[in-house]
């Protein structure tokens, strides 16, 4: 891996306030999705390293501005993030350096601006966010902003020659539905503690439980839960067989990055099959080993790539 400097310097960033802006969303990114931050500077090349740590810094600060108090005072904050965001984006001198290295990102890459706006147009979604009655409620969510989230990086992959945007966006659509499924998952103790869970009421109505249910389980209740989250698991399993096709879509040098991505997805998802009923407990997690040997198999491949 080479040094934070020289892979600024070999992107083209070479403005002193930039190599600030850069390196704080750096250490931001590192210090709160590590797992993320590693596959990004082993597996992809090195140009996309700034872009894809400045969105990814931005997706992070936009959900800390919107994720807390009331639902009214979250849809102002987001409003105004929004239009700061907005004319950062259209030329104006930004102050805040997620910003400034966000703009930058996008003079680079021109199709993230459209991407950008996808997702804070997106964002009312997570907003208003209170659970969901139905599952056609959680297809509009995946639709509406966890889709639009995963875009802001995916943009950023050059694909095949031949390969066709739509059958990309395609890939990525059933990958970050079995994505947000398996978060739904692994969060549901601590989500149902904050008073709403990723499953359908109607799914945990049709097994009769409830979120008291959830928070006080009996054996009953684990095995209730048990058929509910194979069942939600069977939901993302196709889901994610299907974006297997995205790696031949990408780029050569991009196809570490995808494959390591689904293998990871592979082990989270069966960890949560695994602990099943006992998900009340606390998520669960693939081995660190696990996760380790995906990204040395990856890493080779990568270096064989370029």
């Amino acid at each position: 891996m080479i040094t934070w400097t020289r892979t600024l310097r070999q992107s083209g960033i070479t403005a002193p306030d930039l190599h600030t802006a850069y390196g704080q969303q750096r250490s931001l990114v590192r210090r709160f999705k590590t797992e993320e931050y590693l596959t990004v500077r082993l597996l992809l090349p090195t140009p996309l390293h700034p872009p894809v740590i400045a969105a990814a810094a931005f997706m992070h600060e936009t959900d800390t501005r919107i994720d807390t108090g009331r639902t009214e005072a979250r849809r102002t904050a987001l409003g105004e993030w929004a239009a700061v965001t907005r004319k950062a984006l259209e030329g104006a001198p930004a102050s805040d350096a997620t910003l400034r290295a966000l703009t930058d990102a996008a003079v680079r890459h021109p199709q993230l601006k459209r991407r950008v706006e996808d997702f804070l147009h997106g964002a009312r979604h997570e907003v208003d966010y209170a659970g969901f009655a139905t599952e056609d409620e959680l297809q509009g969510y995946v639709d509406g902003y966890s889709l639009p989230a995963f875009m802001l990086v995916a943009s950023l992959l050059d694909l095949a020659p031949a390969a066709e945007h739509d059958a990309f966006e395609d890939g990525c659509r059933d990958l970050i539905e079995a994505m947000q499924r398996v978060d739904f998952l692994e969060d549901l103790a601590e989500d149902a503690a904050q008073g709403q869970v990723g499953i359908p009421d109607a799914e945990l109505g049709r097994h009769g439980l409830s979120l008291a249910d959830l928070l006080a389980p009996t054996d009953t209740v684990r095995s209730e839960l048990e058929q509910l989250i194979q069942e939600q698991v069977e939901l993302a399993r196709p889901r994610l067989s299907a974006s297997t096709r995205l790696v031949p879509l990408v780029a050569q040098q991009n196809r570490p990055f995808i494959t390591a991505l689904l293998r990871v997805q592979e082990l989270r998802l069966s960890a949560v099959s695994k602990k099943g009923g006992r998900l009340t407990d606390g998520g669960a997690r693939p081995s660190v080993p696990s996760l380790l040997g995906v990204l040395a198999r990856q890493y080779r491949a990568s270096r064989q790539a370029r």
